[in-house]
C-alpha cells in the first residue's frame, strides 16, 4: 500500500475509487465498507484509496477551543491504522492534516479542491451519518448531487451490526475502557493490539528485576488503560506470554525520561535468551492486549511497586494456564 502526507504527490494515482473517514480501530464495519470499496474499484480498473485526517478533527477542535473533553480517546496509532488499511488490501492512503484551513473549507470546495482536482474520484463511498465540510455542512444529498455535475459516482454504505450492535469505533472505545476485551475484539474482527519500535525508558523495570519492552503510545489519551495479559509477536517465532501497564505509571514522577506520556510497558514472563539484555530494543513489535487485570494503581513505595507487579505476574501466568 502506498502512504502519502497530502495529495500533491506524482506517485498519486490520477483516478481512484475512495472512501473518507478516520477509521480509528479499523474495526469490522470499516472492514466491511473497505471490501465493498475493493470490489468497485476492480470493476472500475482503478485503485482503491482511503482518505483519513492526523489529527482526528475532534483532536483538532478540542484543542482550538480549550476543551480537551472534546477529543475522543484514540484506539490505535497511525501506524496501527496504515497496518490494518494495508491488511484490508487497500492500494493507497492519503493521510490529510487536518488544520484550520482544512476545518474552514466549505463542502463544494472541499469536493472541487479534494475529491476532484487531488485526488481524481471515479466513486466515493461513505458511511450512513458521513458529514463533511466546515460546520459539518455537506452530507450525503450534497456529494450525490455534485457527483451527478461532476461525474463521479457516490454510494453510502448502512450500518453494520454484530449480535444487533452496531460497530462503531464509539462502541470500540467503550468496550476497550471498560476493560472488556472480548466484547472489543469481536468489534475489531481481531484481538485489540499496539505495535511500534522498543524504545529506551528509564530502566526501573530492571531494576526492578521486572526488564520492559516500552512502546510510545503518540496519543496522549488511549481508549484502554491498565493493567494486562498480554501476547508479544516479534520477538521470535511463537509469542511470547506477558504483563502490560498501560497508561502514565501513576507511581513515577511525570517528569521522568518519557514525560508523563502514555507508554505501553510489557515484561514478557519468560525472556528469550537469545535475545540478551538489550537485544529487543529497536525492534518492532506488536503487542496484543487479551485479558485486562485492573486498573493502573498508584503505589506508595518501590516495594509495594514490585510486589504489585510480582502479583501482576502471578495472575497473568494463572490467566494463561487456563
Amino acid at each position: 500500500m502506498k502512504v502519502f502526507r497530502g495529495f500533491n504527490h506524482p506517485g498519486l494515482d490520477a483516478a481512484c475509487a475512495l472512501t473518507i473517514g478516520n477509521f480509528d480501530g479499523v474495526h469490522r464495519g470499516h472492514q466491511a465498507m473497505l471490501a465493498l470499496l475493493k470490489s468497485e474499484a476492480q470493476q472500475r480498473g482503478v485503485p482503491s484509496c482511503v482518505l483519513t485526517f492526523e489529527p482526528h478533527p475532534r483532536d483538532y477542535f478540542a484543542q482550538a477551543t480549550h476543551q480537551p473533553g472534546l477529543a475522543p480517546a484514540r484506539i490505535g496509532t497511525l501506524r496501527d491504522k496504515l497496518i490494518d488499511l494495508a491488511q484490508c488490501g487497500v492500494d493507497q492512503t492519503v493521510v490529510l492534516p487536518f488544520d484550520a484551513r482544512l476545518a474552514s473549507q466549505s463542502p463544494q470546495t472541499f469536493i472541487d479542491k479534494v475529491l476532484v482536482a487531488g485526488l481524481g474520484v471515479r466513486y466515493v463511498l461513505v458511511g450512513d451519518d458521513f458529514r463533511f465540510g466546515a460546520k459539518r455542512a455537506g452530507d450525503y444529498a450534497l456529494l450525490d448531487a455534485a457527483g451527478v455535475a461532476q461525474g463521479f459516482d457516490v454510494a453510502r454504505m448502512n450500518s453494520y451490526e454484530v449480535h444487533g450492535l452496531r460497530v462503531s469505533s464509539s462502541a470500540v472505545r467503550e468496550a476497550l475502557s471498560d476493560g472488556r476485551m472480548q466484547d472489543a475484539e469481536r468489534l475489531l474482527g481481531r484481538p485489540y493490539r499496539i505495535s511500534g519500535h522498543v524504545v529506551h525508558g528509564r530502566k526501573l523495570g530492571r531494576e526492578l528485576g521486572f526488564k520492559t519492552l516500552n512502546l510510545r503510545f503518540v496519543h496522549w489519551k488511549s481508549a484502554a488503560s491498565g493493567i494486562f495479559a498480554v501476547l508479544v509477536h516479534g520477538l521470535g517465532n511463537t509469542p511470547l506470554a506477558g504483563v502490560a501497564n498501560l497508561g502514565v505509571r501513576p507511581s513515577l514522577d511525570p517528569t521522568d525520561v518519557n514525560g508523563g506520556r502514555v507508554l505501553l510497558e510489557t515484561h514478557c514472563l519468560d525472556w528469550p535468551e537469545a535475545l540478551g539484555a538489550e537485544g529487543a530494543y529497536g525492534k518492532i513489535i506488536r503487542v496484543e492486549l487479551t485479558h485486562k487485570l485492573h486498573d493502573e494503581l498508584k503505589y506508595d513505595s518501590l516495594d509495594a511497586l514490585t510486589a504489585g507487579i510480582r502479583q501482576d505476574c502471578l495472575n497473568a501466568r494463572a490467566y494463561f494456564a487456563k
